[in-house]
């Protein structure tokens, strides 16, 4: 065999596995932003980096975005779009966030047992499909109002990979187990292909559903999003008081949400209706009987550390004891001494999840830093604090909506907050106008971001999670399912904004 050059070496270990034509389109994004700053200068250079990194989003399942969207954010360093130090700021004001990820997500990790348990006996003994997907939205709404989309989203990930792992080793039984693996089909067995792909249709539906309810729960309380503790801290409201200022827009934003969930169901439209096969549904009510039987007495008390660690958790992120990443490493210290796992590499693989996609968020706070320092969105600002009465806050929306749907609520939300609270004290708003144009923020930050999975960090979680393979649920999958809610929702939004409000 032909020993392989230096070059071609290089070309074949370049972002690995991914198809050439992508690392063309990289290396032509690499070369090309230099090219742009001399000739069309940093700002539309800037507009472009964006669209780039988006790009390496909606090609997740064909590279993770880390190394490539990576190379963007330091090509932009290196060009002088944004600064070491202005990517420190960006991932120091958003330390929370990523404390959440690193220690929440693997608590959840180390529930991960009483969890598929408890929504084991869910699935099984809820047969509606519509049902079922109401009651996925709906716990999603509500504990997204007082804990974190992304806590909630940890949750409906692990259950899901729970369900998929059960099916897809028991689909591959009758073959070879030595060449098993999760990733791939190989080892399934024909007669149980066409159920699996039902089965992925039926998991992506309820993470679809159990998603955009994170979105509807989380608009609607002060902690429900970390922009809403933002604006209500600039606004000086508390709890209640975000809570009425808001409802004329976020409660029917809620009902017309919940409804579109029974509607998408009951009438398997855009890709929904998928229901669970009832190969499926055998093999989970055998496993849950089979583990039932199987579990002792030190695994009965497993489950019970954790029911009673879940209490400890709501309560803990309800009452703000803590910043949630902190309650997330307490979670892990009480599962982890409690039940037994006391080995570093058992601790380890709690990690894995999680860590990848925290760095992922740590390059695209370096992007953010790009809109910032490049003031890319300046213009769209100052044209919407231009307009007035009602039709202002139908472009305070919108223009919130579209910003969030490519970029950090967080950082939509700081920017306009900031820019609106600079106009009020200038004596340029009414107190009235003021207060309502916080809720427009509040809720365009909030709802038309479910269109993409960069509006919504649960979104891109799951969408970079070891699940999303596994069910076939890529970036534009995602984006298409989003559509419906992304519509109705932002219709509703933008109607209550301007006639409720």
């Amino acid at each position: 065999m032909k020993q392989m050059g230096i070059g071609q070496a290089f070309r074949a270990n370049f972002l690995g596995h991914a198809p050439d034509w992508y690392k063309r389109t990289i290396l032509a994004f690499l070369v090309l932003n230099p090219i742009l700053m001399v000739t069309a200068g940093m700002y539309v250079t800037g507009w472009v980096l964006i669209v780039e990194f988006i790009f390496t989003l909606a090609m997740a399942l064909k590279c993770y975005p880390l190394p490539a969207g990576g190379l963007l954010a330091i090509e932009a360093v290196v060009l002088g779009l944004t600064n070491p130090h202005m990517v420190y700021h960006e991932v120091e004001m958003n330390l929370p966030v990523i404390l959440l990820l690193m220690f929440m997500v693997a608590g959840i990790y180390f529930m991960k047992e009483g969890l598929v348990y408890l929504f084991s006996k869910l699935l099984t003994k809820v047969h509606s499909k519509v049902a079922l997907s109401f009651l996925f939205a709906v716990l999603g709404a509500v504990l997204s109002a007082f804990l974190d989309a992304l806590t909630v989203t940890a949750v409906i990930i692990a259950v899901a990979y729970g369900f998929y792992c059960i099916f897809h080793k028991f689909a591959s039984s009758e073959k070879v187990y030595e060449t098993y693996d999760i990733n791939h089909d190989h080892s399934v067995d024909e007669k149980h292909h066409e159920d699996l792909n039902e089965f992925r249709g039926f998991l992506r539906n309820l993470l679809m559903h159990g998603a955009v309810g994170t979105a509807l729960g989380g608009a609607i309380t002060l902690v429900g999003e970390p922009q809403n503790l933002l604006i209500g801290s600039i606004m000086q409201w508390d709890f209640v008081d975000f809570f009425i200022q808001c409802a004329p827009v976020s409660i029917p934003v809620l009902i017309v949400g919940l409804l579109t969930t029974i509607i998408l169901e009951v009438t398997k439209f855009w890709g929904y209706g998928y229901q669970l096969p009832e190969s499926v549904r055998k093999v989970m009510e055998d496993d849950v009987k089979v583990k039932d039987t199987a579990r002792n007495m030190r695994g009965r008390v497993r489950l019970i550390v954790m029911a009673l660690c879940g209490v400890v958790l709501i309560f803990s992120l309800a009452l703000h004891l803590a910043e949630v990443g902190i309650i997330g490493l307490m979670i892990i210290i009480l599962l982890t001494a409690f039940n037994g796992v006391t080995e570093e590499k058992r601790i380890g693989h709690a990690f894995e999840e999680a860590l990848p996609f925290t760095a992922l968020l740590v390059v695209f706070f370096a992007v953010v830093a790009v809109i910032h320092d490049q003031h890319l969105f300046t213009p769209i600002i100052q044209w919407v604090l231009n307009i007035e009465g009602q039709n202002q806050l139908a472009a305070f929306f919108t223009a919130n909506g579209v910003l969030s749907a490519i970029s950090d609520n967080v950082f939509v939300a700081t920017v306009y907050m900031t820019e609106t609270q600079q106009a009020f004290k200038a004596g340029g708003i009414a107190l009235e106008q003021y207060n309502k144009l916080a809720v427009a923020i509040n809720m365009g930050t909030n709802i038309p971001s479910v269109a993409t999975p960069n509006g919504q960090a649960a979104f891109l979680f799951i969408l970079t999670s070891a699940l999303a393979p596994l069910i076939r649920l890529s970036y534009l999958e995602m984006v298409k399912l989003a559509l419906p809610y992304a519509i109705v929702m932002t219709l509703t939004g933008l109607l209550a904004t301007m006639y409720l409000l």
